[in-house]
């Protein structure tokens, strides 16, 4: 009998799936624009969608017979219309569905999946929190792979942080990593939620193999491990969707820009548990500087299997290679202040050895529901990055410009191992209900280094190389190239160049709601045990109890206010010059929000205003040699405050928009140090920041396809990297004005993009007062970037 009701199941669906049409159409409003987002439904069944970016939609696999479809959009009546599928495999293509404007708002309005290309209503499962967006207490922006397409960016490094409120990004050694900074200092990088900071590596990630990247404002220690009280980024990678389809783009752009790309996404079997996506990238650039270069590639293959109707194991890894110039090349140095060199100029020669970098990643993640209500979630990675270089600093720089360039060693090795485990869940006491939070997670972080002072070389002698003799047309240096040994093995060398960390943390998190989950108050605890040591200092441990608790209520189910108080621990690595380890950084912050999605998640807003006490600061030591010594000094305790406006969206039919705003100030507020009083203001941000981003896109007659985008960012009263000390007016940095545009058009399955950046040419740069000069690092002249994409 079995036998017979499985064949019978078989035999109806082989002939519904082949008798069977597609319903096809287009949604205008009354002004002839088309409408996106629209719900499309067949009443009286169970089939539905709704309208793509360019009001297009189609039903598929719609069974034989009569129907009544329905089309509705905010403010707009809903519009029905009679339909009849034949018997045969058809496609029927309805007449154009023009939605009139109604006064009232609808009663109703059926969302299918997001509202927005722009807009994100959930964080991803690494960052643990099994809540949408709008009911997390705490400012979390989403950066989602569309943006990152529309302004073609490329790395991590590339442009990310105007796309959330105050966060910048300072001055670093080429493409090789990248440090963001947000309320005032560095924050935490994550991958998959796993923190993989440190001083090198990983390679900054290529947005090939990159599906979002997620900012977590303020401390987050309570279950993504120790990391800065300030917040993290985190990095989510592209996974199989269990559809089949792919994308292929090539890239062309200034200083002899040629990248192209692969995206393909599909099933390895009939059934479809075992889904496969695989990413490769190819790269190679020149630069405005003269003798800069850099090439890369990536392959990112994914692989998950559905084991059983719970548990699925997803198994990743990550390879990028990057072969480039120097990694000082980057930098300028003058006594005479900012900018006072061409915008393009180059300590480089034509004959220096390159730095090579293979970066490695491994991801295990097993997920297991228990029911639908309770999963548990296992994660292993495995970290290996090795760079083998050289760097470039000056060893002298006189006041009429006489430049002794020195090229020092420059190798590393970071290998770090993390295990997760930690469970999700739902429950009900009466007329509380419980979202729950539990985990285990351990890491180890293992460095090795050598940029030793015996492995140095100056290719010049005071007089033979000058930053004014804009006749210098290179060849070879006075000292000429220099050789390094490596007839030992990195970690060989690498003897009083270690950094190692290692820790373990519980936590736990019980969010209760009450009146239907209008009301939740969320308490939180985290305690980890740390222990390290770094450049041959002793090991120390270090044990803390991070608490957490939050309150927030939900207005209407589009509109939420929050506040929050919660605690972070991150270990420093640094010795002070007396030879004492600096103090680990704990700090707190107070947090209040609101935060509201307008029209079906078409737009979302969030306001917060913070403070942040960070104890045990430091900074570097002004007093060290440079280039040899790396000391820092305990400033004591700081504290920054600010408030953040972020609005990400389509604002109005065809008008997407990423617009932002922050105020921070951040100073020290208790001091043990005599060079950074109480006042003092503290390094790394601007106080003031504005960006926006707009893409309209035409639906209209010979303009149909084509889209119009334009950005800037504004930063104003930046302070240095290094103090920041407004004691004197020489360490602030000029106000930051970059404009950016774009115009792109799209038909069927492919898409041109031309993007130009800095559009009005200015010489837009970032840097810091050094000893006797100032360094600084230039961004291109205006530039641009042509991409063709074709989706399959």
């Amino acid at each position: 009998m079995k036998r017979f009701s499985l064949s019978m199941l078989l035999a109806l669906h082989a002939f519904f799936a082949v008798h069977a049409g597609d319903i096809k159409g287009i949604v205008i409003n009354n002004t002839g624009e088309r409408v996106a987002f629209a719900t499309v439904l067949l009443k009286g069944s169970n089939t539905g969608g709704s309208t793509d970016n360019r009001g297009q939609f189609n039903l598929h696999r719609v069974s034989p017979g009569k129907y009544t479809l329905a089309v509705s959009f905010v403010s707009y009546k809903t519009k029905e219309m009679a339909i009849e599928v034949s018997s045969s495999n058809e496609t029927i293509v309805v007449d154009t569905i023009i939605l009139e404007p109604n006064s009232q708002q609808l009663n109703e309005v059926i969302v299918v999946g997001n509202s927005s290309t722009y807009t994100t209503r959930n964080p991803s499962s690494s960052i643990r929190l099994n809540q949408p967006l709008l009911k997390i207490p705490q400012n979390v922006q989403v950066i989602s792979s569309q943006i990152m397409a529309d302004q073609q960016i490329v790395s991590m490094s590339d442009g990310i942080a105007r796309n959330v409120s105050g966060v910048t990004k300072l001055e670093h050694w080429g493409d090789s990593y990248t440090r963001i900074n947000m309320r005032g200092s560095r924050a935490s990088a994550f991958r998959e939620g796993m923190n993989v900071t440190s001083s090198w590596g990983p390679l900054t990630e290529d947005m090939s193999f990159v599906d979002r990247i997620e900012f977590i404002k303020g401390p987050v220690g309570f279950m993504m491990s120790n990391g800065e009280p300030n917040g993290i980024y985190n990095v989510v990678t592209k996974k199989p969707t269990g559809q089949t389809k792919g994308a292929a783009s090539f890239t062309f752009g200034s200083y002899d820009l040629y990248r192209t790309t692969l995206d393909l996404d599909g099933k390895l079997d009939k059934s479809g548990r075992l889904l496969y996506r695989f990413n490769a990238m190819g790269q190679t650039t020149n630069s405005m500087r003269a003798y800069e270069f850099a090439k890369r590639y990536s392959i990112a293959p994914v692989i998950s299997y559905q084991l059983d109707d719970n548990t699925k194991l997803t198994a990743e890894y990550n390879y990028q290679y990057m072969e480039s110039s120097n990694i000082g090349s980057y930098y300028s140095f003058s006594p005479d202040g900012y900018a006072s060199l061409p915008q393009d100029y180059s300590i480089l020669e034509p004959g220096l050895p390159s730095t090579v970098v293979n970066d490695h990643t491994f991801i295990l993640n097993l997920q297991h529901d228990f029911n639908k209500n309770w999963r548990l979630t296992a994660q292993g990675a495995y970290f290996n990055y090795n760079k083998e270089g050289s760097s470039i600093w000056p060893s002298s720089l006189a006041a009429n410009g006489d430049l002794v360039r020195k090229v020092s060693i420059g190798d590393a090795i970071n290998e770090m191992k993390f295990g997760q485990v930690y469970i999700n869940g739902k429950a009900q006491t009466g007329l509380v209900s419980h979202n729950v939070l539990a985990g285990f997670d351990t890491g180890d972080k293992h460095a090795w280094y050598d940029w030793s002072a015996d492995q140095s070389h100056n290719l010049d002698s005071i007089g033979t190389y000058n930053i004014y003799n804009t006749n210098y047309t290179g060849g070879k240096p006075r000292y000429g190239y220099p050789t390094f040994d490596r007839s030992k093995s990195l970690k060989e060398r690498a003897n009083l160049t270690q950094v190692t960390q290692s820790y373990i943390g519980l936590y736990l998190q019980d969010e209760l709601g009450f009146f239907n989950d209008q009301l939740r108050l969320t308490l939180a605890g985290r305690y980890t045990y740390v222990k390290e040591s770094s450049y041959g200092t002793t090991k120390t441990e270090d044990r803390h109890f991070s608490p957490r608790v939050a309150l927030s209520y939900s207005l209407d189910k589009n509109t939420s206010i929050y506040t929050l108080y919660d605690q972070s621990f991150s270990p420093q690595m640094g010795t002070l010059r007396s030879g004492k380890k600096v103090s680990p950084i704990t700090g707190n912050n107070w947090e209040i929000g609101l935060k509201r999605n307008w029209f079906d998640n078409r737009w979302t807003t969030t306001v917060a205003a913070y403070q942040i006490l960070r104890n045990n600061e430091t900074a570097s030591d002004p007093t060290n040699k440079q280039g040899v010594e790396t000391f820092l000094v305990q400033v004591g305790q700081s504290k920054v405050k600010g408030v953040e406006v972020d609005l990400i969206g389509e604002v109005i039919p065809n008008l997407s928009m990423t617009t932002n705003y922050a105020y921070t100030d951040y100073r020290v507020t208790k001091s043990v140090n005599e060079k950074s009083p109480v006042g003092t203001r503290l390094a790394g941000y601007a106080k003031h920041n504005f960006n926006i981003w707009l893409e309209y896109k035409f639906t209209q007659a010979c303009l149909d396809g084509f889209s119009l985008s334009l950005g800037q960012n504004t930063q104003l009263d930046r302070s240095t990297w290094n103090w920041g000390n407004t004691a004197n007016n020489t360490a602030s940095l000029p106000d930051y004005f970059r404009f950016d545009g774009a115009i792109g058009w799209q038909k069927n399955k492919l898409k041109l993009a031309v993007n130009i950046y800095n559009l009005f040419d200015r010489y837009l740069y970032s840097g810091s007062p050094y000893e006797t000069y100032y360094y600084w690092q230039s961004e291109p002249p205006r530039n641009f970037r042509l991409n063709i994409t074709y989706n399959f």
